[in-house]
């Protein structure tokens, strides 16, 4: 259960809250966040289903600043979808989703690295932003007619194979598609962004009452700096001098107030000064209020959510190709918090062994405040170039890697480890031919986001290691087995073996630790899984349990020597008793 912006959401698999704006009583010089209206030349055009709609000028378009792109267009019941497009034609697809109130000009910093990488990458407007048409009436907008749209999309331009990156509201339409339509993707990733499951029924905020009066509602951005402070240590949301709004404000603000236009909205929820020209082309779209129907409304259509994603969401927790999330460290909003991205690594069979990700110096917008590193990541991924990650904030050099271990059999009861030093990849590990005694580990994800061997088991003090080159590859002795096929229980679901050696393990702030718990009350800290396990859940014995922990604080972990490492039926290895 979770309490947000005063509604209670329960759901047994995975919990949501919805996205926040902030309102901070700052003692700053205040911007300016009047929209500046220009005078153009309304034509309202109809379509033949009598949809009155705008569409704006090209002219508002020109010279934007690193968006060189000419507009494309899919129509659609009489109405553009636009987008824009860049790479080779044959390459795979990339299928870019923005949010509110933003359009396809926020990926302005990763088309062009996805494209240069080989990858036909395709940017999106929504209905009512960007280049899109935009319907003058507030009715023409809804969620399903956004997703039915995105479905005929691409539909429309024969799209498959899609590789999907969506954030904000692209993540609750974009998903949902996904979780209806797994067979359209090749991967999905996920930039702060959620698919929240709300029961049929639900009023989840009070509609807006009287939509299309304007009021003189003061700017909840207008006091925000323009290089925004931190509002995390690790996970811990550390607050700062502000307070988190009530979302039906929030549905207010942008439907009725004067002052609303998108450049307040993405200069406040990013990380770094946002240039002048930058903030003219986030509002370029919306000449005047006449424009805006689409990003008043989108805030409101979470009241059109519940009973609409529940199938969705089955769908997504089933999806077992590629999934990865990339966050950023300093999103004040619940969709930015780190319990939402854990959430999606611990339910989606296919975020297992993804390397993982919360950027620094990025906020809720993360694609303005680091869109090279993402896309810069993306292509990694998508070449398979990771083997496993953590989650954690991450520099570029500090992903975790799986790891790979051979095992030497001196005799029944004395098995020596050796862990890989070198570069590998999983296709080289597997390719490695053995003598009679040797074997191999599986490839295993560590769970922890540091780990330290501080000797060699049989060298005399820390820091001495006992390392050497083994079938064209430099490995280290780190631990002994020296004794196997321990009995832990009648049901034979669990296998122990002892094992000598001189292991920390660090866990980070919010890192939600896995503690398998013995009949006697000793607790035992999953340390690593199989890298290419089918079952992400082990089956439990009944005198045993497993739950899990959120760690407050960062923690090292000194296990014993000799410490018994357990392994669950779908290899899950907890190792300990631990005292934390």
């Amino acid at each position: 259960m979770i309490h947000s912006l005063g509604y209670t959401f329960t759901h047994p698999r995975m919990w949501f809250a919805l996205t926040t704006i902030l309102l901070l009583a700052l003692a700053v010089g205040c911007k300016n966040s009047t929209p500046v209206e220009v005078e153009v030349e309304e034509v309202i055009l109809t379509t033949n289903a009598g949809i009155q709609f705008v569409r704006t000028p090209e002219d508002r378009f020109t010279g934007l600043p690193d968006f060189p792109y000419e507009a494309k267009y899919v129509e659609i019941d009489g109405l553009r979808q636009a987008f824009v497009e860049d790479g080779p034609v044959e390459g795979d697809v990339v299928l870019l989703l923005h949010g509110q109130p933003s359009w396809s000009y926020l990926y302005r910093k990763m088309i062009p690295v996805l494209a240069d990488a080989g990858h036909r990458v395709i940017a999106m407007d929504h209905l009512g932003m960007g280049r899109s048409d935009k319907p003058i009436d507030i009715e023409s907008y809804s969620y399903l007619g956004h997703c039915n749209r995105l479905e005929r999309f691409i539909e429309g331009l024969g799209l498959s194979d899609i590789n999907l990156f969506v954030q904000d509201w692209g993540s609750i339409i974009g998903l949902r598609v996904a979780g209806l339509n797994p067979e359209w993707f090749a991967t999905i990733s996920v930039g702060n962004g959620m698919l929240p499951v709300i029961p049929a029924g639900t009023e989840v905020f009070p509609t807006v009452e009287d939509p299309d009066s304007l009021l003189d509602i003061p700017s909840p951005f207008a006091s925000i700096p323009d290089q925004q402070f931190p509002f995390y240590d690790g996970c811990n949301r550390i607050g700062g001098p502000g307070d988190i709004s009530y979302f039906g404000d929030w549905m207010i603000y942008a439907m009725k107030a004067a002052s609303f236009h998108p450049a307040e909205v993405l200069e406040a929820q990013t990380w770094f000064p946002m240039p002048s020209d930058v903030e003219a082309a986030y509002d370029a779209p919306f000449p005047s209020r006449e424009y805006m129907a689409g990003i008043r409304t989108f805030p409101s259509l979470i009241n059109e959510v519940p009973g609409e994603t529940e199938a969705a969401y089955a769908g997504l927790t089933s999806f077992e190709k590629p999934f990865l999330t990339i966050w950023a460290a300093n999103d004040p909003g619940a969709q930015g918090s780190c319990e939402i991205q854990q959430s999606w690594i611990d339910n989606v069979p296919g975020a297992i062994g993804k390397p993982h990700a919360r950027l620094g110096e990025a906020s809720h917008f993360l694609q303005d405040d680091q869109g090279e590193e993402i896309a810069r990541r993306l292509v990694e991924f998508y070449r398979g170039n990771y083997t496993g990650g953590n989650f954690g904030v991450v520099g570029e050099d500090s992903v975790a890697k799986v790891g790979f271990e051979i095992m030497q059999i001196k005799s029944a009861q004395q098995i020596i480890t050796w862990k890989n030093l070198s570069s590998m990849t999983v296709e080289e590990f597997k390719a490695i031919e053995l003598p009679h005694g040797w074997f191999k580990n599986q490839p295993r994800e560590g769970d922890a986001d540091g780990g330290v061997f501080a000797r060699s088991p049989d060298a005399a003090a820390d820091g001495v290691y006992d390392d050497k080159e083994l079938f064209g590859y430099k490995w280290r002795h780190v631990a002994t087995v020296i004794e196997t096929g321990i009995k832990l229980d009648n049901q034979e679901l669990l296998s122990g073996n002892r094992i000598r050696k001189y292991h920390t393990l660090t866990f980070n702030t919010g890192r939600t630790l896995n503690i398998l718990t013995s009949p006697e009350g000793d607790r035992y800290v999953r340390v690593s899984r199989d890298y290419g396990r089918s079952s992400a859940v082990p089956t439990i014995p009944d005198s045993w349990n497993l739950g899990q922990e959120v760690i407050s604080e960062e923690i090292d972990i000194q296990l014993p020597n000799p410490t018994l490492n357990i392994r669950a039926e779908n290899e899950d290895s907890f190792q300990g008793p631990v005292v934390f």
